[in-house]
C-alpha cells in the first residue's frame, strides 16, 4: 500500500497467510528496525473454481506468485483451529499446505500461529472479533479507511504477520543450567576459594 519505499529498502518482508478454501486472506508487512509497514494486503477468490483440487492449485499459483513479487524472507500462516466438521478441517488443513508448500519451493521460512495468539498479540484479547482486529490493525499501523478491505480475511493475513512481527522480537529466553553442578563446570571463575 505504501510503495514509496523499494523493497530492498526494509530490513525484513513477512508476509501472512490466512487459509482458506473459499477466500484466503494475505498481507505483506516491510520491516524497518521495530516499525512495519504495509506493503500490500488482499484476498485470493476460490469460489469460483467447482472442485477442490482447482481451487488448491490456484492457492499455489497466487501464493507462488506473490512470493516472486514481493520477496518476502519470512512466511506467517495462521494454524486451522479444531472444529466439529472434519472434512472442513481436512480441506483447511490442505490448503494451508499447498500455501506453505509455495513458500518452501523458495526457501522460506515458516512460521505458524494459532488464531488466539494472533488476536491476542495485536489486540491483548485471543477472543477478539475480526472487525476487533481489523480496527487495531487499522490504528496500529496507519492504513486510510479508505485503504481498509472489505474482506476481513486480508486483515486476518495482515494481522498473522503483525504477530510474527511481535513474536520474533522478542528477545530468547536463555536457558539455565540443568543443575548446580552444571552451572559450577560451566562457571569455574564463579567459585569462591576455600577459606583455610
Amino acid at each position: 500500500m505504501n510503495y514509496e519505499l523499494n523493497l530492498k529498502d526494509y530490513d525484513r518482508i513477512i508476509m501472512g497467510i490466512d487459509p482458506g478454501t473459499n477466500v484466503m486472506g494475505y498481507g505483506v508487512l516491510g520491516i524497518i528496525g521495530k516499525k512495519a509497514e504495509v506493503i500490500v494486503m488482499g484476498v485470493i477468490q476460490l469460489n469460483r473454481f467447482e472442485t477442490h483440487y482447482l481451487r488448491l492449485g490456484r492457492i499455489y499459483e497466487r501464493v507462488s506468485g506473490l512470493v516472486q513479487q514481493y520477496l518476502p524472507d519470512e512466511l506467517a500462516i495462521e494454524a486451522p483451529f479444531f472444529g466439529k466438521n472434519v472434512q472442513s478441517m481436512l480441506k483447511l488443513g490442505r490448503a494451508q499446505g499447498v500455501a506453505m508448500a509455495a513458500a518452501l519451493a523458495r526457501d522460506i521460512p515458516i512460521t505458524e500461529y494459532p488464531p488466539l495468539n494472533v488476536k491476542k498479540a495485536v489486540t491483548g484479547n485471543g477472543q477478539a472479533s475480526k472487525e476487533q482486529v481489523a480496527n487495531m490493525l487499522k490504528h496500529l499501523l496507519s492504513i486510510p479507511e479508505e485503504k481498509m478491505p472489505d474482506a476481513l480475511d486480508a486483515t486476518d493475513a495482515l494481522a498473522v504477520a503483525l504477530c510474527h512481527m511481535y513474536e520474533s522480537q522478542k528477545p530468547a529466553i536463555a536457558k539455565g543450567p540443568k543443575s548446580w553442578k552444571d552451572f559450577l563446570a560451566k562457571n569455574p571463575d564463579r567459585i569462591a576459594p576455600r577459606l583455610k
